[in-house]
């Protein structure tokens, strides 16, 4: 069976100070750039609650979605990415962009971090959770739902914890499933959970 090769693909970021600027990656296969729907959908339901928070993208890959969260007025980004290519391509892009002084790039193993992470002092994060496919699936699901109780029991109240996942996502894996806002566009999910919150985070399912 032939291997799948990676594609050179180029996002772009929507809003903000860096509005319009481009990355030029490659997507390897397993990696999951979101959508820029997916994204002006993301920080549109977020509004308010990005500017003046750290936010953390916790599976970054490209690194689009932590360099938009700066470019709409995150005080700070934290971007997790394992593979050593990719976070020193995030590294050159903050450079490129002006922001490295915002921009703390993590080549670190998402689930590793998640048990050492200790939030900072000064109020609410915002963390976004976008993993691989198989992530999502099998003995993998387990990991990743621990990963979500772990980072929702440390994180500050009014922190905002964002999943993307694709239609099929076996939602009810997912601790305290009634608290989560799940937001369908087209084969994409995003679903939103508000710390503190025993109700949705932005009103319920489009």
């Amino acid at each position: 069976m032939a291997l799948e090769k990676a594609e050179k693909s180029e996002v772009r970021i929507v809003a903000g100070t860096l509005r319009g600027r481009k990355i030029t990656c490659m997507v390897h296969p397993g990696m999951r750039p979101t959508p820029q729907m997916v994204r002006e959908a993301l920080f549109s339901i977020l509004g308010n609650a990005v500017p003046g928070r750290v936010f953390y993208d916790v599976f970054a890959g490209t690194g689009v979605v932590g360099l938009e969260a700066v470019s709409r007025g995150a005080t700070r980004a934290a971007l997790l990415e394992q593979n050593t290519r990719q976070a020193a391509d995030i590294q050159k892009y903050a450079e490129l962009f002006g922001v490295a002084d915002k921009v703390q790039v993590l080549k670190a193993d998402a689930y590793r971090w998640a048990e050492r992470w200790v939030p900072p002092i000064g109020g609410p994060v915002n963390l976004f959770l976008s993993p691989p496919f198989p992530d999502l699936q099998g003995e993998k699901l387990d990991a990743f739902s621990k990963l979500v109780t772990d980072l929702l029991a440390k994180a500050p109240d009014e922190s905002v914890l964002v999943i993307q996942a694709e239609d099929g996502f076996p939602v009810d894996a997912l601790p305290d499933l009634p608290a989560w806002d799940v937001r369908a566009y087209g084969r994409n999910m995003l679903l939103f959970r508000v710390k503190g919150d025993d109700v949705p985070a932005a009103g319920g399912a489009e």
